[in-house]
C-alpha cells in the first residue's frame, strides 16, 4: 500500500506524463498494470532532469550530479535518485545507462553543435537511447541481451532524431542546432523551403533506427504492444514532415491525437 508521499509522487508522475508526453501517455496505458506505475515514475526521473537542463535552472547540474553519485553507489540524495533506488528494488536498473544519460545532460549544459553524424549518434544514445535501454530492463527481455540492448537503444535514438527534425526551427530560435555540421555542409542550411535534401537524408537515418528498434520488440518480456504503439505513433511525425513538404514552411510538424490513434489502430495496437 502506498503511503501519502509515495501517492503524491506517483500522481505527479502520471500527471507529468499525460501533460508533456501525450504520445507516450497513450502507449503507457497499454502496459501491463504491474509495471505501468513504475514506468510513470521512471519517466518522471528522466523528464525532470531534462527539463531542469533545458530550462537552465541553477540547480540542474547538482541534480544531475546527485543521480551520477547514485550510479556510483552513493546514497540517494534527491527525489530522482530516490525513485531510481526504489525502482532498483523491483527491476535490474542498469546504472551504467543512467550514468550515460547524465553525461548527455551535461552535454546539453555545455552545448556545442555536433560536428559529425557519429557525434550526433553518441548524443542521441546518451539522451534517449539510454532511456530505451532502461525501459527494456524494466520490462524485461529474453534472448540475446546484447541484441536487446542494441534494439532498445536504436528505438530511443530514432525518437530523438525525430525530435530534432520536428523542432529544427524552435531549436534555432533558442540558439541551438542539433543537426551535424557535416550534413549541413553537404546538403545546405536547414532553412525553410531549402532543406528537402537534408531532411530526406535525416529521415532515412531515423527510419533505419526505427526498423532496428522495432525488430527487437519481440525480445521484450512484457509491454511489447505498448512499445510498438509508441514507435508507430512517434514515427508518424516523420511522415507528417514528408506530407508538409520537408519543411517547406517554418514551424513544427504536428500529428493530431486522432491520427496517432488511427495509425496505432491500423496496426492492431489499440482498440
Amino acid at each position: 500500500m502506498l503511503l501519502g508521499p509515495e501517492k503524491q509522487l506517483l500522481a505527479e508522475a502520471r500527471r507529468t506524463t499525460r501533460t508533456v508526453a501525450r504520445t507516450f501517455a497513450i502507449a503507457v496505458r497499454l502496459l501491463p498494470r504491474e509495471v505501468r506505475d513504475d514506468v510513470y515514475l521512471l519517466y518522471l526521473v528522466f523528464r525532470t532532469l531534462d527539463d531542469l537542463v533545458d530550462e537552465g535552472r541553477p540547480q540542474a547540474a547538482a541534480r544531475v550530479g546527485a543521480v551520477e553519485a547514485w550510479c556510483r553507489g552513493g546514497v540517494p540524495a534527491t527525489t530522482e535518485a530516490r525513485i531510481l533506488d526504489d525502482l532498483e528494488r523491483r527491476h535490474p536498473i542498469p546504472r551504467d545507462a543512467v550514468a550515460e544519460f547524465c553525461a548527455g545532460m551535461r552535454t546539453d549544459l555545455d552545448f556545442s553543435p555536433p560536428r559529425t553524424e557519429a557525434e550526433l549518434d553518441t548524443y542521441c544514445y546518451r539522451v534517449a537511447g539510454t532511456v530505451g535501454v532502461v525501459m527494456a530492463a524494466l520490462l524485461g527481455t529474453d534472448g540475446d541481451p546484447a541484441q536487446a540492448h542494441r534494439a532498445a537503444a536504436a528505438l530511443g535514438m530514432a525518437m530523438q532524431r525525430t525530435n530534432i527534425l520536428r523542432d529544427i526551427d524552435e531549436d534555432r530560435g533558442n540558439g541551438r542546432v542539433y543537426l551535424a555540421e557535416e550534413s549541413l555542409h553537404r546538403f545546405g542550411a536547414a532553412d525553410p523551403g531549402r532543406r528537402e535534401r537534408l531532411l530526406r537524408d535525416q529521415i532515412a537515418r531515423a527510419d533505419a533506427l526505427y526498423d532496428e528498434g522495432i525488430a527487437g520488440i519481440v525480445l521484450l518480456r512484457s509491454g511489447g504492444r505498448a512499445i510498438r504503439a509508441a514507435a508507430a505513433m512517434y514515427r508518424e511525425i516523420l511522415r507528417q514532415i514528408e506530407r508538409e513538404g520537408y519543411g517547406a514552411r517554418e514551424g513544427r510538424a504536428v500529428v493530431s491525437r486522432r491520427r496517432k490513434l488511427a495509425v496505432a489502430a491500423r496496426r492492431g495496437l489499440v482498440a
